[in-house]
């Protein structure tokens, strides 16, 4: 067995390796998924399979990547030997505890958590566009909160309640193809409890399917645990949006009722 404080790390080449965003999302593919060709990497990173090449070159002079040959492929691994040996030398035994509770307490934080929310509406594209994009239909099936926007990305989206003069978010269109798909970071303001939860973003995905569509909404960029309250009112607002749409009624939930 190798005595790995007898190993020298070039620390120069370590560092240079790690300081490239895309080296490091190198990494982070041979970490998921351990032994990839060149070609699953380049599927994978943005960029020509020759800048690819000069990426793995430069890990692999660094030693954080390995190849192995099997047949006619060449197979990618990570070693993380050399980052374990650049901690080594500057983070003691006694304090690698304290170094490590803070690593995990950082990654909680900063770990995501998505929700997704598929339902099929006898309806045409065009229409449930409007039913999403029109303040007066969206405050229908929507806690009675309209939603008001130029609809172009960059631009402000607010929610309220206009009746009582109550804001409930705002956010920015990020991206937006009617009668497709629709984009938009949201900032919940009802609560002191939702303000801390920050931004987030909702993902409408519209498919026709026949004489149906097939709506998909993506909730995500939430922290792993958030407040339920953020998320937890699509199933009443997307059957009170079905509803509507299939019978002209409106859905009575709790919700709905909530600024009745």
């Amino acid at each position: 067995m190798t005595n790995k404080s007898h190993i020298v790390v070039d620390v120069d080449l370590v560092f240079k390796a790690l300081a490239d965003p895309t080296r490091r999302s190198l990494l982070d593919e041979l970490f998921r998924q351990d032994g990839q060709t060149l070609g699953m990497l380049e599927e994978r990173i943005e960029m020509t399979r020759f800048g690819v090449m000069k990426h793995l070159k430069v890990l692999e002079e660094a030693e954080l990547v390995v190849t192995r040959r099997r047949g006619r492929e060449k197979l990618h691994f990570l070693n993380p030997v050399p980052i374990r040996l650049v901690h080594d030398r500057w983070v003691s035994k006694y304090s690698e505890p304290w170094v490590a509770g803070l690593s995990e307490i950082k990654e909680r934080l900063e770990r995501t958590m998505e929700k997704v929310y598929e339902i099929y509406i006898h309806t045409t594209p065009e229409a449930l566009w409007r039913a999403i994009t029109d303040p007066e239909i969206r405050a229908k099936y929507n806690f009675g909160a309209s939603v008001n926007s130029d609809w172009k990305v960059g631009s402000p989206m607010k929610m309220g309640v206009t009746g009582i003069g109550m804001e409930l978010g705002e956010g920015e269109i990020l991206e937006i193809d009617p009668p497709r798909r629709l984009v938009h970071t949201m900032q919940a303001l009802w609560s002191d409890d939702v303000k801390a939860e920050g931004a987030t973003r909702v993902s409408w995905d519209i498919v026709q399917v026949e004489d149906s569509c097939h709506l998909t909404v993506t909730h995500d960029q939430m922290r792993e645990g958030a407040n339920n309250e953020i998320y937890g009112g699509w199933p009443m607002i997307l059957s009170g949006l079905k509803t509507w749409l299939e019978t002209g009624e409106l859905l009575t939930t709790p919700g709905s009722l909530m600024y009745a």
